[in-house]
């Protein structure tokens, strides 16, 4: 045993580029990354602030206020799949680049469709605008490209937190593109879009330009350096398969949080304006639920590190359970309230991510990692899409309030889904 030990840490030293420039290359891929993100977090945040308000303007009717998230979720989907595949086979730089450009032309194409007032268009745009998301998401896996398995959700969160700045101010800037949207002839609901779409184009510049060397390509190469070197030696690399149960864990925790996080922050603004809140204090409430969602990040990597993945799931699962119960209790006339329990579903929101996102990359090789990532993505854009789509009926048809509740119970699968399946397990 000491003997293929001393092989194995004698691949491991002969295949690496050199500890010193690795860690020099995931330095500056945490900062190139971070950097897009602050754009990217901006696009993401001020298209979902008005999106259901700007349907509502041009259908006319409530029952379909759900349409824009399912629309972009969807695209969102579609995208995934590509910006996974695309990652897979040239590395992240081309997979990022091409899906915050998409993202940004969706974007502008929901400003045409405000001028010109075409639905059709509307409805294309915004399923176009979903590369975006998927984009703004999947930038989270680069981080662990270089990461060790105790660095990984640290990794994971300290690209989440800097979608932060971009996700607060995004929402913030509702009022000020609205009305810089007036001022050249726009509909002053599309003004958020010209946010959006700007900052979704530079954050493709910045992945495009800056992310040199790809972290993804360099860890393909070492690991298929390696493999070559183990076959020759006749040994066993038990890490080489891919772990399938922890992989269908990871995902459904990622799953079933964004299942619930969008359903209730989708509904949020219109019930806000129905009952006489202005675009200001919807950003408000909007902008500090996305903050929710990214800041806490750096303390989330570090607890699911150093505690495990396990507990801080179950974290998840309370937190959303909280978070819906007071937006369903919660006066229709009481800010305080609506922000605490939007902070809440943002947050629990983080929890399951970075504890989903880090089993996931736990039980992946690099060899199929990037579109086995990408297409459990597709599968959480999906899943916002049914939370989007049918949050819209559910409210039309019956309330804000049994929306919520819904919400706040569904989380509560996280806990027996995860005892069952991953509770034997420290991490």
């Amino acid at each position: 045993m000491s003997m293929l030990n001393d092989k194995i840490e004698a691949l491991d030293q002969s295949n690496s580029i050199s500890s010193e420039r690795l860690k020099q290359i995931y330095k500056r891929t945490l900062f190139v990354v971070s950097i897009s993100q602050i754009f990217g977090g901006a696009g993401l945040a001020a298209g979902i602030t008005v999106g259901a308000l700007l349907a509502q303007q041009m259908i006319g009717t409530d029952a379909f206020s759900g349409l824009p998230a399912a629309l972009f979720t969807i695209g969102s989907a579609a995208a995934a799949f590509i910006v996974g595949r695309l990652s897979q086979r040239y590395g992240r730089r081309t997979g990022l680049t091409i899906g915050f450009m998409s993202g940004g032309l969706g974007a502008l194409g929901v400003v045409i469709s405000a001028i010109t007032n075409s639905i059709l268009l509307l409805f294309v745009s915004l399923f176009i605008y979903g590369a975006g998301t998927a984009t703004n998401l999947q930038a989270r896996y680069a981080g662990t490209d270089l990461a060790s398995q105790n660095q990984r959700a640290t990794a994971i969160s300290f690209i989440l937190v800097s979608t932060t700045v971009g996700a607060f101010v995004g929402p913030n800037l509702v009022d000020v593109m609205g009305d810089f949207a007036s001022s050249i002839g726009v509909p002053a609901l599309a003004g958020p879009f010209i946010l959006s779409g700007t900052a979704f184009i530079i954050a493709g510049l910045i992945i495009f330009l800056m992310l040199r060397p790809d972290p993804f390509l360099i860890v393909k190469m070492l690991e298929s350096s390696k493999n070559k070197q183990i076959n020759k030696l006749s040994i066993t690399n038990r890490n080489q398969s891919n772990d399938k149960r922890g992989i269908a864990i990871g995902a459904a925790v990622m799953i079933l949080t964004q299942l619930v996080m969008i359903a209730i922050m989708t509904m949020t603004p219109v019930h806000m304006k129905h009952h006489g809140h202005g675009l200001s204090e919807i950003g408000l409430v909007i902008g500090v639920h996305i903050g929710s969602m990214y800041l806490p990040s750096l303390i989330t990597g570090v607890l699911v590190d150093k505690i495990g993945r396990t507990v801080m799931i179950i974290a998840s699962g309370i937190t959303l359970l909280l978070a819906g119960v007071i937006a369903a209790i919660a006066p229709s006339d009481s800010m305080l309230l609506l922000v605490i329990a939007l902070s809440l579903l943002g947050i629990g929101w983080n929890f399951g991510l970075i504890s989903g996102t880090t089993i996931l990359v736990d039980s992946t090789e690099s060899s199929t990692r990037a579109k086995t990532q990408g297409t459990i993505d597709v599968l959480i854009a999906l899943a916002g899409a049914s939370g989007g789509a049918m949050s819209g009926m559910i409210v039309a048809y019956s309330s804000y309030t049994v929306l919520s509740f819904a919400g706040g119970i569904l989380s509560l699968m996280l806990v027996p889904v995860v005892v069952y399946y991953y509770g034997n397990r420290k991490k």
